[in-house]
């Protein structure tokens, strides 16, 4: 369903995850049913992807998604540069304020996904009105005429732009074609390796991130905060630092004590010369030791192995991880007695406002969130600390305030990816696995009494894979209310396949990172694949091959194995190594190659990824993904990670969470995209499991080792 919003220009909107029926303001036709070319919509736009075509001949549809780095808006438009024959220089996406319901919910690599059906949907509709309102001027026949560069064209050579046009467009209901979305098969735009639309604005400085804002009155805002995670403030000192030049407020709230000045520079100025007596955290007589421990503890137990199987196990203990992304995260609020103002960029930006409405006292209907483009968030900006923060430290100073979280404030307080510990057997018995098994135990982020304000955000409960809550990383791990059911499903031909898991409450701030669950454990999964073919004395890619279930899988292997001259001659100390990962609909392989003639700093030199997403809206941008995902396999295998000593996280900035610099990246990459005309999949996270599967398989192959705990260099 496509209707028709009440404008003066050519205005429609599709939904977005509703029921188009029960639209307001729907008009039925004679026959009482509604057709998606004559509706008329007066109400609001809420629960709609919206496209208006502008006087000024510009497309701009108004994105329920947030921008973070991963090319969405290039994407949408392209889908809708395709279906209305536009110029893409002539489609604009602005990113959409919080809205007052509908899915504005960006992850889970679920983009592109959500919106390929309704944008194409929208644009065809509006070709179609553009395409009659032209008919009608020219009193011509609508199969007569073309559009193409944003304009219809007459048989006689006649053009008419679409800004012309859509005032009159605007009025139509009933255009003299149908609208559907192009067949695959011609597709001029869509599956062309495309620049980004911001790509430009981005180098040159142009593109404004929330940092780049000003709003008037604003005043730069920075936080003292504890040495340990949770600290609170026992007493605090401020009489040095309210007389230093420049210094607006000293604020105390839940995460520390804020200073707003009139600069940046000021305002740290001050925070150095706060005299702040701290009360340790909940976890200030614990340390990284302790947390292995209770992890290893809280592991199920694997149970007896089937009679008449040899066993292949494993244990995998994955670190903490920071998602630490390029931009900082910064916050402007100005929040008054009866209205209030946000700005940041954020991936739940709806749930964002209700939580900032509710901790300021206002209604969800007088708070403003505007999304602004992210400078990265691999997951971090599902949560929105900062905005809470920033919202509360500017009602508190009665003035609109820009907060600046620092790079160790973000590494030291922020979210982080939770450590885990999996224990893995595969059984088998005639050559064949016959019996897999992977249970595991996560830190699971827990205040009690004391609620996620202790932390400064929202709490964000990271679930297993196995448990159901994503699709399930181990291959056909099933469950019931009852617990774990063997499974004869799943990516590998692996017999009874099941797996269960626990958990360590912990009072620290955690979130989903970039693959979630399936970043750590599909990981360990692939290690112990490559160990089941050693076993049993098969190639690891010949192995796979045999046991892997789907031809797509198979597909993307052969590619990798075949681009990547599987199997070449290596000198002593370096090695291949291969991964696979299904998931959102996708699949992929890695292989990689890696230089651990010096153990302690191995060095991937090499890597080959093979996609299948269905269409690659834009292969170029899915190469990039493609690139990041190998980016974050070598720096969380190889050397990032984060320590948790006696409640405080010791790394503190890039000069010690040793993410991949480009002395650490592969000299070689390639990505392989293949064709395909069936509706898109995920991409986003796809690549982070076979990744990181294949550096570690490459470095076991290179040392001769048995890589059990990640970061190997940690």
């Amino acid at each position: 369903m496509v209707y028709t919003l009440a404008a003066s220009t050519l205005t429609v909107a599709a939904p977005l995850g509703c029921d188009g029926s029960s639209a307001e303001g729907a008009e039925p036709t004679a026959a009482g049913v509604s057709t998606p070319s004559d509706v008329l919509v007066t109400g609001e736009d809420e629960e709609m992807l919206v496209l208006e075509v502008t006087p000024a001949n510009k497309v701009v549809v108004r994105l329920p998604r947030v921008e973070v780095g991963q090319g969405i808006t290039t994407a949408v438009a392209m889908m809708i540069a395709e279906e209305l024959d536009a110029r893409l220089a002539d489609v604009e996406i602005p990113l959409a304020e919080a809205r007052s319901k509908g899915n504005q919910y960006t992850g889970g690599s679920s983009s592109v996904r959500s919106l390929y059906g309704p944008a194409r949907e929208l644009a065809a509709t509006a070709r179609a009105k553009l395409l009659t309102a032209a008919a009608r001027r020219w009193h011509l026949s609508v199969g007569l005429l073309r559009t193409r560069d944003t304009m219809v064209v007459a048989p006689d050579g006649r053009t008419a732009t679409f800004g012309s046009l859509t005032e009159s467009a605007a009025r139509i209901h009933h255009p003299a074609l149908r609208a559907e979305p192009k067949p695959a098969s011609r597709h001029r735009v869509i599956g062309q390796p495309t620049n980004r639309i911001d790509a430009r604005d981005i180098v040159t400085g142009a593109a404004k991130y929330a940092g780049d804002l000003s709003v008037a009155g604003a005043k730069p805002t920075v936080v003292a905060r504890p040495p340990t995670l949770g600290g609170k403030v026992v007493s605090v000192d401020d009489r040095a630092a309210r007389a230093l030049p420049g210094v607006h407020a000293v604020v105390r709230i839940a995460g520390g004590v804020a200073v707003v000045a009139d600069s940046f520079h000021h305002a740290f100025k001050a925070r150095d010369a706060l005299r702040i007596r701290w009360a340790p955290g909940p976890l200030a007589a614990l340390s990284d030791a302790a947390i292995r421990s209770r992890l290893r503890a809280a592991v199920p137990p694997l149970g007896t192995p089937l009679l008449g199987t040899r066993q292949v196990t494993g244990e995998f203990e994955f670190a903490f991880v920071s998602h630490a992304p390029m931009e900082v995260l910064t916050a402007v609020a100005d929040v008054r007695a009866g209205h209030a103002e946000i700005w940041f960029s954020s991936q739940t930006p709806t749930d964002a406002r209700d939580t900032i409405a509710s901790l300021v006292g206002l209604p969800a209907s007088k708070v403003r969130v505007h999304v602004m483009r992210g400078g990265g968030s691999f997951g971090r900006r599902l949560n929105y600390d900062a905005a809470i923060e920033a919202a509360q430290i500017s009602k508190a100073a009665h003035c609109p305030v820009k907060l600046m979280w620092t790079r160790n404030d973000d590494i030291r307080h922020g979210r982080m990816r939770p450590a885990s510990h999996h224990r893995i057997r595969a059984s088998h018995a005639g050559g064949r696995v016959v019996a897999f098994t992977h249970m595991m135990a996560s830190v699971n982020e827990s205040y009690g009494k004391g609620g996620p304000a202790a932390q400064g955000g929202a709490t964000g409960r990271v679930t297993t894979a196995v448990s159901g809550a994503r699709t399930s990383a181990v291959p056909g791990a099933r469950t019931s209310a009852a617990g774990p059911l063997p499974s004869d499903d799943g990516l590998y031909n692996f017999g009874r396949v099941s797996g269960d898991s626990g958990g360590v409450e912990l009072a620290m701030p955690l979130g989903a990172w970039r693959s979630v669950d399936s970043g750590t454990m599909r990981t360990a999964e692939e290690i112990v694949v490559d160990e089941v073919a050693a076993s049993l004395g098969e190639d690891p890619v010949a192995f796979r091959r045999t046991t892997l279930r789907s031809k797509a899988v198979k597909a993307v292997l052969d590619k990798v194995a075949t681009a990547g001259d599987w199997g070449r001659t290596m000198p002593a100390g370096r090695a291949q190594g291969v991964a696979v990962h299904e998931e959102y609909d996708s699949c992929v392989a890695c292989l990689v190659e890696i230089d651990a003639t010096d153990p302690k700093n191995p060095r991937v030199t090499k890597v080959v990824m093979a996609a299948d997403v269905g269409t690659a809206v834009n292969p170029r941008g899915l190469e990039a993904q493609l690139m990041g995902t190998a980016v974050d396999g070598i720096s969380t295998v190889l050397r990032a990670g984060l320590h948790i000593d006696r409640g405080a996280v010791r790394e503190g900035s890039f000069a010690d969470f040793h993410y991949a610099r480009q002395r650490d990246a592969p000299l070689h990459f390639e990505a392989h995209i293949m064709p395909s005309r069936r509706d898109p999949g995920g991409a986003g996270e796809l690549g982070v499991p076979a990744a990181a599967g294949a550096v570690a398989n490459a470095y076991a192959r290179a040392t001769g080792t048995r890589p059990r705990r990640f970061p190997l260099t940690f």
